[in-house]
């Protein structure tokens, strides 16, 4: 049975005590980071954020307590959720296979697509990165779980990919790691320390 993104599935996975993974203090933290290492990059406050992926649009107010002036524009699946939070948060219907065809203000200093890559076959997934590439002015976040992890929370629909299957996805898609989930076009990769890179950087 395909999976519908409705209000039950976000009460269930983000307020029920006895299925949510991560607190709010998680997800604040990871907001901070994301923004951090973005600005180490850039040397300056960000500017703008995609979030691909957005659901109920969770990072936008954290983004706003952090960087009140930064723009930000999330793309979610869920017709309920862009219905219920999309004026207020700024969300917009879309896939991230789509998000080419969605006129984005791109590039964005930071794009955003937390745990949900995991979820697409590999033929969306590479049709995902390419749309996604070309919006990273910056850094792109990108938490995604792999086989070898002992991960929680929604398994409905979970690739078992190895972590060795999705750097060398990200790294056909045009994509340098620099650690933590943190990923940068190779275009940038002249701009990093010896250190602040992997060692095929």
């Amino acid at each position: 049975m395909p999976k519908r993104y409705d209000q039950s599935y976000f009460d269930r996975w983000y307020r029920d005590p006895a299925h949510s993974v991560g607190s709010r203090a998680d997800l604040a933290r990871q907001v901070a980071f994301a923004v951090a290492i973005t600005e180490q990059l850039l040397c300056r406050p960000i500017r703008s954020v995609l979030d691909a992926g957005a659901g109920e649009g969770r990072w936008q107010p954290l983004l706003h307590r952090l960087r009140p002036h930064a723009r930000y524009a999330g793309v979610d699946s869920s017709e309920w959720a862009v219905a219920r939070h999309g004026r207020r948060r700024n969300l917009r219907l879309g896939t991230l296979e789509t998000l080419d065809q969605l006129g984005l203000d791109g590039p964005f200093d930071l794009v955003v697509a937390a745990d949900v890559l995991h979820y697409l076959p590999t033929p969306a997934l590479r049709r995902a990165l390419a749309a996604m590439v070309p919006l990273i002015g910056g850094v792109a976040f990108l938490p995604t779980f792999t086989r070898e992890d002992a991960s929680e929370g929604d398994h409905h629909g979970f690739q078992p990919r190895r972590a060795s299957t999705y750097r060398r996805l990200f790294a056909e898609a045009g994509l340098v790691q620099v650690g933590m989930h943190g990923w940068i076009p190779v275009g940038r990769v002249e701009e990093l320390a010896a250190l602040e890179g992997f060692p095929d950087a």
